[in-house]
């Protein structure tokens, strides 16, 4: 791998920033493109002044930036996208133009490229709405999401797989569980926590609890990426990324009050939306039938527990280092479904 050279859209962000530091460990060129509209160069610190590193400051709707970013890569990762699965009920534009007209923009300088010929896409689990099939292999169909951003990714795949077949194009699309752990700004964990932390009586939680997903911590997330990116594929190729297991939502209260350690821990109160969903669009159960990428070798070292355990005890030790530098973070918004950035 050490040959190529990698654009990463989005790297400045939660998955992002670890995917680069990985890469670059294993002597990959790594370009990283982002508009810093969510990521933050800070998770990017300890790559400043690696000869192996470039940072484009750009938005994937910008046609200049991304031609320029795309220049003698011979890989595209592109994880830039709008993160918040429930903004999209308030603002039916923004999975639209971040997510599918930015893939098509990149996709076209893919096309025109001379060199780059290789497109991974993180998708996810959000494409198969509500399958009656549990665990959901890729072949699960028809795909009706319940979201516009479980929408929107589905047609950036529907987009990579015709460019693909018409301009050779070989393309990697990752359906991803949610994926967590360190520098993980927002999700279910983080919002959370920030809220206990707060010393709130009562912890108000979307949804009635019973929601049931999978989580796989980050570092098993690249372990499945970095193994992908070695086999040289042909044509498009769909790959679920999940744990073999799920925990639901009140298990994961439960593990969040006892990372933060506090002797007055609230009540939690639980708003469920209607059918036990959380907001307009959530799925309520989501496990992925991961055979495939397990057949190629792949083994995440992480249950979901283990996960949101390891991502809510580090999370409450800078939380509250943060707290008592008085840098505290703001309450964000309530916890929703973590996917790519």
């Amino acid at each position: 791998m050490s040959a190529d050279k990698i654009l990463i859209t989005g790297g400045a962000g939660f998955l992002g920033s670890h995917l680069c530091e990985r890469l670059v460990e294993r002597g990959t060129n790594v370009v990283v493109m982002d508009n810093l509209s969510t990521g933050s160069l800070r998770n990017l610190g300890c790559l400043e002044g690696h000869p192996n590193f470039e940072f484009i400051e750009g938005d994937v709707l910008d046609t200049d930036s991304v031609s320029e970013a795309i220049q003698d890569c011979d890989t595209v990762l592109h994880l830039a996208a709008s993160r918040d699965v429930r903004l999209s009920a308030h603002d039916t534009k923004i999975d639209f133009e971040q997510n599918l007209v930015g893939t098509h923009t990149l996709l076209e300088s893919v096309k025109n490229s001379q060199r780059c010929r290789r497109i991974v896409f993180t998708s996810t689990s959000a494409v198969y709405g509500e399958p009656n099939i549990i665990p959901t292999p890729e072949t699960y169909g028809p795909l009706q999401p319940l979201s516009l951003y479980g929408a929107s990714k589905l047609g950036c795949e529907g987009m990579i797989s015709a460019y693909s077949h018409l301009f050779g194009i070989d393309a990697i699309i990752c359906r991803l569980a949610n994926i967590v752990g360190p520098r993980c700004d927002h999700g279910i964990v983080h919002d959370l926590m920030t809220r206990v932390l707060k010393g709130e009586g009562q912890l108000d939680v979307l949804g009635n609890g019973k929601q049931s997903k999978s989580y796989v911590y980050v570092d098993d997330f690249i372990d499945a990426l970095l193994l992908l990116l070695r086999r040289r594929v042909k044509g498009t190729n769909i790959i679920n990324v999940g744990s073999s297991d799920s925990l639901q939502v009140k298990d994961i209260v439960s593990i969040v009050k006892n990372a933060a350690g506090i002797k007055s821990k609230p009540v939690e109160r639980y708003l469920d939306h209607g059918d036990g969903r959380g907001w307009p669009g959530d799925v309520r159960t989501m496990l992925l039938d991961c055979n495939k990428i397990t057949s190629a070798g792949w083994n995440p070292s992480y249950s979901s527990a283990l996960a949101i355990e390891a991502t809510a005890t580090g999370l409450s030790a800078l939380l509250k280092s943060q707290q008592s530098s008085q840098e505290f973070l703001p309450q964000s918004s309530d916890n929703m479904e973590q996917t790519a950035e």
